[in-house]
């Protein structure tokens, strides 16, 4: 143990207060002899110590310090010698404050984990529910596509071609009507988009003398692809015609705005 390490471990504190036994004692004794740095240690530390007993009782001196040092010298010299041990890291706590901390980032990366997890299958789920929707609609079109299909194509159906007119001079559109069941439908894809507050009212007609019967409005005109509706059934007609008419419909055609018109 060289002097750095004397002065650090706490040795000569003991020597000043005469707890050393002989051998240690006397090492300290030649230490300090040798080392100038140790022997001022162990002065600074019995100057602390006077100045520490003088501020409790004023009128001590060095000479009744050495008496008391060398009686407390003499009291502890046949008891077991004071082991000084160097300080040592405490590796078991530093070792568990790792193992503490790395549960604790291993928890919260478990935990982000699972709160993304979650979020992901909700997406999934959400997805799903968009996916099934989407293909419920699609299996109703078809089976409207084809129902639609079915009726066009039935042979009792008459069908009448509505031609353009002054209005809108590249109009034209189609009636099926089953006369039989007395079903209409209007192919109107030779339609334009109506304006906005605007809607495309079908009639059936009777030419002479002229009256005009309203069987329905194209709503929906702009969101249905197929441009195929169904219409008010109608029993008598001698032509059908579409109109161009406010929202909601009129009481009796505009024939300034007679898009198409086809006699049967």
């Amino acid at each position: 143990m060289d002097a750095r390490d004397n002065i650090e471990s706490g040795i000569l504190e003991l020597y000043v207060y005469g707890l050393l036994d002989d051998s240690e004692n006397r090492k300290i004794t030649e230490l300090a002899a040798e080392n100038s740095e140790v022997r001022k240690e162990i002065e600074s530390i019995e100057a602390a110590v006077i100045d520490l007993s003088s501020s409790f009782s004023p009128r001590l001196s060095l000479s009744v310090f050495e008496n008391i040092r060398e009686k407390v010298d003499f009291k502890h010299r046949s008891e077991a010698p004071v082991v000084i041990k160097k300080r040592r890291t405490n590796w078991a706590a530093f070792l568990g404050w790792a193992a503490a901390l790395l549960l604790l980032l291993g928890a919260a990366y478990l935990y982000t984990q699972l709160e993304q997890t979650e979020k992901r299958a909700a997406q999934l789920q959400k997805q799903k529910s968009t996916l099934q929707e989407t293909v419920v609609n699609l299996e109703l079109r078809s089976k409207q596509d084809q129902s639609v299909m079915d009726m066009l194509r039935d042979p009792k159906n008459t069908i009448i071609a509505l031609d353009a007119q002054p209005a809108a001079p590249e109009a034209f559109a189609k009636v099926y009507w089953n006369r039989q069941s007395l079903s209409v439908y209007v192919d109107a894809r030779g339609l334009p988009d109506p304006p906005e507050g605007m809607v495309y009212q079908v009639w059936a007609m009777e030419v002479r003398p002229f009256s005009a019967t309203s069987i329905g409005v194209l709503d929906n005109f702009k969101t249905d692809s197929r441009r195929v509706f169904p219409v008010n059934a109608t029993s008598e007609a001698q032509a059908f015609g579409i109109t161009l008419e406010p929202t909601g419909g009129s009481e009796s055609p505009t024939l300034e705005q007679l898009l198409t018109f086809g006699k049967i």
